[in-house]
C-alpha cells in the first residue's frame, strides 16, 4: 500500500499533466511532451526540472509500479506543486533565501484526504492548555478577517513587477494587449524581470494622413473612480522628438475616446529658436470631438542638456516614474528621476480635468514619424491602488 507521500506525489504528476497537456495522463510521456512539460514549468514558475526525469516520472505514475517508490527529490515536488497552484514566479536563488521550507508542496499535500487517526484519552491540564490555544488562535484569524474585510472595503491594490512577460501569464493578471506588432512584441523579453516596450510609430494624436495607433498597448480596466497609479521606468532614454512612454487613461478601450497621458518625452522642437534638448515630463488631454487638437496641460523640463552632456543625462536617468493621482475630477500629476530608486517625487500638475477614465494602459511611442531603429523603454513595475473619494 502506497504511503501518503508517495500518493500525493501521483496525484500532483496527474495534476500536472492534466494543467500542460488538457488531457488526463494515460501514457507515459513522450521525449517531446517531456520536454513541452518542462518548458511550461519553467515559463510558469522559473523553476527548472529536466525533461528525462518527467519522462522517467511518467512510466512510474503511469505503470502504477506498487513494488517499486519514485523518490523525487523535496525540491522538485514543490515545483510541481508551484506549477499547479499558479505559485508566484520565482528562481533557484530566492527559493532558496525565501521559501526553503518548500511550503508549496506542504500545502498541496495537507489539501489531500489524510488517514483517519482513532482518539485516545487527553489529560484535563492539555485540554486546558488546548481551549487556550485555540482562544489565541481564534482572536488572531479574526483580526487577519477585519483587516481584510476593511481592506476591501477601502483599497483595492494590484501590483505587476514583471517576473515573467509571459502573454498568457499577463492576461491572467488583467492585462488586454492592443494593436500588436508580432515582430516588436515578440522582443518584449529583453531584460529578465521587466517588459520592454519599443518606441514605434503611432500616437493617439490623429492628423491629416493618420488614424491614432499606439502599437503593443497594454491597458487594463480601472475598478475605481478614485484612484493612485504608478509606473517604474528603467535606463529610459527618449533620444528624438516625439519620442516618449508613460501612462494612458482612456474613457473606453479605443483610442478615439477622451483620453488623458502622462509620459517621460524627448523635445528639441521651439518653431525655429534655438535652446538646449529637453527630457520634459508631459501631460496631454484630448477630446474625440476634435482628435486633431489635444492640449498640452503640461510641459515641465525636467532636464535640458546639450548634445555633449548627453551622457550625464543618460545617468541621472538610470531610474524614473510617473504618478497620476485621481480624486474625482481632480488630477495630480507626479514624476521622479535620479540614479537611484528613491528619488522623492514631484508634483508637475494638480488641475481638474473633466474625463471618466475606464481603462489605464502603459504605452511607449515616437509618433507618426519613421527612425532608423526604435529605442526600448524596459519598464520595470506598475501598480494601481484604488482609493477612497474625498470631497
Amino acid at each position: 500500500m502506497r504511503d501518503l507521500n508517495d500518493a500525493a506525489f501521483i496525484s500532483l504528476f496527474k495534476e500536472a499533466c492534466q494543467k500542460c497537456f488538457g488531457h488526463p495522463l494515460e501514457a507515459p510521456l513522450s521525449e517531446t511532451e517531456s520536454r513541452h512539460l518542462a518548458s511550461q514549468i519553467f515559463e510558469l514558475t522559473g523553476l527548472v526540472i529536466d525533461a528525462e526525469s518527467l519522462k522517467n516520472y511518467s512510466i512510474y505514475v503511469v505503470n502504477d509500479l506498487d513494488d517499486k517508490s519514485e523518490h523525487p527529490p523535496i525540491a522538485t515536488l514543490d515545483t510541481l506543486a508551484r506549477y499547479i497552484l499558479n505559485a508566484p514566479y520565482s528562481n533557484d536563488i530566492q527559493r532558496k533565501d525565501n521559501e526553503g521550507h518548500y511550503p508549496w508542496w506542504f500545502q498541496y499535500k495537507s489539501s489531500l484526504a489524510v488517514p483517519v487517526i482513532q482518539p485516545r484519552k487527553v489529560s484535563v491540564p492539555v485540554i486546558k492548555l488546548l481551549a487556550f490555544v485555540a482562544f489565541i488562535v481564534i482572536i488572531i484569524v479574526g483580526a487577519i478577517l477585519m483587516i481584510r474585510v476593511y481592506q476591501k472595503s477601502s483599497d483595492n491594490y494590484f501590483k505587476e513587477a514583471f517576473r515573467t512577460v509571459n502573454e498568457n501569464v499577463l492576461t491572467q493578471n488583467g492585462w488586454i494587449i492592443k494593436d500588436k506588432d508580432t515582430t516588436w512584441w515578440n522582443k518584449r523579453y529583453q531584460r529578465s524581470g521587466q517588459l520592454t516596450l519599443y518606441m514605434l510609430p503611432g500616437d493617439n494624436w490623429a492628423d491629416s494622413t493618420h488614424k491614432p495607433a499606439i502599437r503593443n498597448l497594454l491597458i487594463r480596466e480601472l475598478t475605481s473612480d478614485c484612484f493612485v497609479a504608478e509606473l517604474r521606468l528603467d535606463e529610459f532614454f527618449p533620444l528624438q522628438n516625439r519620442q516618449q512612454a508613460g501612462i494612458l487613461l482612456l474613457e473606453d478601450s479605443t483610442l478615439t475616446s477622451k483620453s488623458v497621458r502622462l509620459s517621460v518625452a524627448y523635445n528639441d522642437y521651439f518653431n525655429g529658436y534655438k535652446k538646449p534638448n529637453e527630457i520634459i515630463i508631459q501631460a496631454i488631454s484630448s477630446n474625440p470631438a476634435d482628435l486633431n487638437k489635444p492640449e498640452e496641460i503640461a510641459h515641465f523640463p525636467a532636464l535640458t542638456f546639450t548634445d555633449e552632456q548627453a551622457k550625464l543625462v543618460s545617468r541621472n536617468m538610470q531610474r524614473s516614474a510617473l504618478k497620476i493621482e485621481k480624486n474625482g475630477n481632480h488630477f495630480r500629476f507626479l514624476y521622479s528621476m535620479g540614479q537611484r530608486e528613491n528619488f522623492a517625487y514631484k508634483e508637475v500638475l494638480s488641475k481638474d480635468l473633466d474625463i471618466q477614465p475606464k481603462y489605464i494602459g502603459i504605452f511607449a511611442v515616437q509618433g507618426f514619424m519613421e527612425k532608423p531603429q526604435p529605442i526600448p523603454a524596459h519598464i520595470k513595475y506598475f501598480s494601481i491602488m484604488d482609493t477612497r473619494c474625498k470631497d
